[in-house]
């Protein structure tokens, strides 16, 4: 027989721990499934109709990543509903941090803490009011448990939908037990680790064991927190080891189930090592730590961990208004289903303890004071463009500047720069030439860069070796799909009146022209250029402006190359860039909107999956061509943040606040809304009113840091739980310092970025 998918996993599962296989019911044999459930935590039943807790396990862990300090801590629970069958018993999983400050904590650690005896089990009863026992345990009512969410592991499950359960005990190089339950209707939940060792309940319990039995009555087995759920589970539901895989419990099998896991004539045997077992072992742990690693996926492992998501995941990634943005950009999906997976958890923890306490929502009313914020100069007003005239006079007769780098950025911060003047200033902006450079300096630059482009380009151009490779012709393969739908619609990129170069190319029948090409060896020769980052989708969209103002490929790749020594974080494989600045947003709304974050809560759209389009390629596909190119400019000025395309983000929130909150209440509604405002923003409005919001955030956190230092006494410590924490992110925002990350090496034979 094949060696099954779990034995890998349980021979590997020491080293991984957020890797979790669930086998579908229908394909014990070789087919597998990845991921978890996702689930409402604020999907509950009506508080008054309260549900009997039979059962209760603490410090049942969820891990949803690799690191210990993403695992979860929560409770294992049986709960009757009300007039309840034992079919229609919920096992649920509690996470321990939606109990906190509630009563239904007490009776949970009750429960825990005392066990029903085994002459009291919970008995086959139909009526919870039939199952008790001398102690009163099994008459505690408690809320109904967690149902469903898009950003919580808790879930509860009749009994009824339960196929089987995949029993792993403590072993040596596994120390915790762990269970994972099959549904009928295929659904993918977390496996569930007992924490032995923290659990009051087992520690007890263990004891006990060694007083009334001989310490090694059991062999190596060592009582854990699993067996103690089963033992109460078998008083609900029949429980059968499969003989054709004795890790696998079959709960009210029917006969056809037992026939196709439990033959007769089956007989359990240990899988022997021989070497072709191993070695699918070794290709298929590959595998599973290639999955795991997500910072080291390829472009295709990466869309894999999608194919493989659970089925509520797929839902929401096939989304109309979602599927439209990851279709465009691989990363989105990825990013989402990332966040639905686990990242929302880390965004909970860390937001509630960064940005504000209690009383919060009257920090702008009483605790830093009205009259304070309004005296903000607010009559900021945008001006006329910089002409030629006016840029020729900021530099000397040698040309060089003649006004302060300050002054100059100012000037294009405000009032932006005419087309004439672009591809001079741009240069400046984007770091090609030195701003303390003179005229003869920068035409020795050029020349430089010229030379320095085409042999880099030459490098490929010439290698017939390198063409062949089969990562290579991926790259390029994906470069050429993104180039010929990137703006053609503008004059330059929308004819495709050139027969192609390439009779492989897929635009071979199509035809292609110039500027298509020129676009193409540009992105190959930075994939060249920048050998760890490569190509990621979005990049031609960056591009394409700098190639249009520049109107020369050389100087175009250099400009980009500057442009993206600030937007190589966006493509970062591990999306951790792209993470920390939508956290720095989520903590931005926090502080100045905070209604229409508390709205955000409730729809489930704190992940602010809406900004991702428009962080990632600066708005390319919200504003008019010239809008983008004004925007963009004045971004790169950096006048008065690094990150003030934070601010714009804020600015279009609060111009639209008003309308989301009275209207849209589901995330799929606020991203179509979000999304359907593409050409239709204001930027001189934008702009204005993102300066306005960063002058009040700056006011803010003055003003905060001010109250603080004032009461930083015994007896106002009372007063500032009403004010907000300033988050380390925040603090940021106040920086005009670039910030710069480069991607790691990338992995051998691993692909694209």
């Amino acid at each position: 027989m094949l060696l099954d998918i779990s034995e890998v996993i349980n021979d590997s599962i020491g080293e991984i721990e957020c890797v979790e296989r669930v086998v579908s019911p229908r394909f014990f044999d070789d087919t597998t499934e990845s991921g978890f459930v996702l689930v409402d935590m604020d999907a509950r039943a009506d508080s008054s109709t309260k549900v009997q807790l039979l059962f209760s396990k603490s410090k049942v862990y969820v891990h949803p990543t690799s690191s210990a300090k993403d695992n979860i801590p929560g409770y294992l629970a049986l709960v009757r509903p009300k007039n309840a069958s034992n079919t229609e018993v919920l096992l649920s999983w509690v996470p321990e941090s939606s109990l906190a400050g509630s009563r239904d904590l007490d009776y949970y650690v009750k429960v825990d803490l005392e066990p029903p005896h085994a002459a009291d089990e919970i008995g086959p009863s139909t009526n919870a009011s039939n199952s008790r026992n001398t102690s009163g345990i099994r008459e505690v009512l408690v809320s109904p448990p967690p149902r469903s969410s898009i950003s919580s592991y808790a879930f509860s499950i009749p009994l009824s939908n339960i196929y089987s359960i995949q029993v792993r005990p403590p072993s040596f190089g596994w120390w915790w037990g762990s269970l994972i339950l099959h549904t009928k209707t295929e659904e993918t939940l977390p496996a569930l680790f007992f924490h032995d060792s923290e659990s009051q309940s087992t520690i007890l319990q263990r004891k006990q064991r060694t007083k009334d039995f001989e310490p090694f009555a059991n062999g190596d087995e060592l009582f854990w927190g699993g067996e103690q759920f089963l033992q109460s589970l078998k008083n609900l539901a029949a429980l059968e080891t499969s003989t054709l895989e004795p890790s696998i419990m079959l709960v009210n099998p029917e006969p056809e189930d037992r026939r196709a896991f439990s033959p007769r004539s089956a007989k359990v045997q240990q899988p022997k090592e021989d070497p072709i077992s191993k070695a699918l072992k070794d290709v298929r742990w590959s595998i599973l730590e290639k999955l795991a690693r997500v910072t080291r996926l390829s472009r295709q492992v990466a869309l894999d961990v999608i194919d493989k998501s659970p089925q509520s995941v797929k839902v929401l990634l096939n989304k109309p208004e979602v599927k439209k943005i990851g279709d465009d950009f691989d990363s989105a999906k990825v990013y989402l289903a990332k966040w639905a997976l686990g990242i929302a958890e880390e965004a909970q923890r860390s937001r509630s303890k960064v940005v504000w306490n209690d009383g919060y929502e009257d920090i702008m009313g009483s605790a830093v004071g009205d009259f304070e914020l309004l005296s903000v100069d607010y009559s900021i007003e945008r001006r006329n463009e910089v002409g030629l005239a006016e840029w020729s006079a900021f530099f000397d007769h040698t040309g060089r500047l003649s006004l302060t780098v300050s002054e100059v950025k100012e000037r294009i911060f405000h009032g932006g720069l005419a087309p004439a003047v672009r591809s001079q200033a741009w240069l400046f902006l984007l770091g090609v030439f030195p701003w303390d450079s003179d005229e003869s300096q920068r035409r020795s630059i050029l020349s430089e860069k010229r030379n320095e482009y085409y042999r880099l380009k030459g490098k490929w151009w010439n290698d017939t070796e390198r063409q062949d490779d089969d990562f290579w012709k991926d790259q390029k393969s994906r470069i050429e799909k993104d180039v010929h739908r990137t703006d053609r619609n503008i004059s330059i990129f929308s004819d495709s009146d050139t027969p192609h170069p390439d009779p492989e190319s897929r635009f071979a029948e199509t035809g292609t022209n110039l500027h298509l090409e020129q676009l193409k060896d540009l992105l190959i020769t930075y994939n060249e250029y920048n050998v760890n980052l490569g190509y990621v989708q979005g990049m031609s969209d960056l591009l394409s402006p700098l190639y249009v103002v520049f109107q020369d490929d050389a100087i175009a790749f250099w400009a980009f190359c500057g442009f993206m020594k600030r937007m190589e974080r966006n493509f970062l494989r591990d999306q951790s860039g792209m993470r920390q600045q939508l956290l720095s947003l989520d903590h931005l709304v926090q502080l100045m909107l905070p209604k229409l974050y508390v709205h955000f809560e409730k729809a489930d759209s704190t992940h602010f999956f809406f900004f991702f389009r428009m962080l990632l390629v600066w708005y390319k596909r919200e504003f008019e061509w010239d809008d983008v190119l004004r925007l963009w400019e004045v971004l790169w000025t950096d006048y008065l943040s690094s990150q003030f395309h934070l601010f714009v983000a804020l600015a279009i929130l609060d111009k639209n606040k008003d309308e989301i909150m009275e209207h849209y209440t589901q995330f799929d509604e606020i991203l179509k809304y979000m999304n359907e405002l593409s050409m239709k923003i204001d930027l001189e409005d934008t702009l204005v009113r993102a300066e306005i919001l960063f002058t009040r955030f700056k006011k803010t956190v003055d003003m905060v840091d001010r109250k603080r230092a004032e009461q930083n006494n015994e007896d106002a410590a009372g007063q500032q739980e009403g004010l907000p924490k300033i988050s380390d992110e925040l603090r940021l925002l106040l920086s005009k310092e670039v910030i710069e990350t480069k991607e790691v090496e990338r992995p051998p034979n691993a692909g694209g970025g």
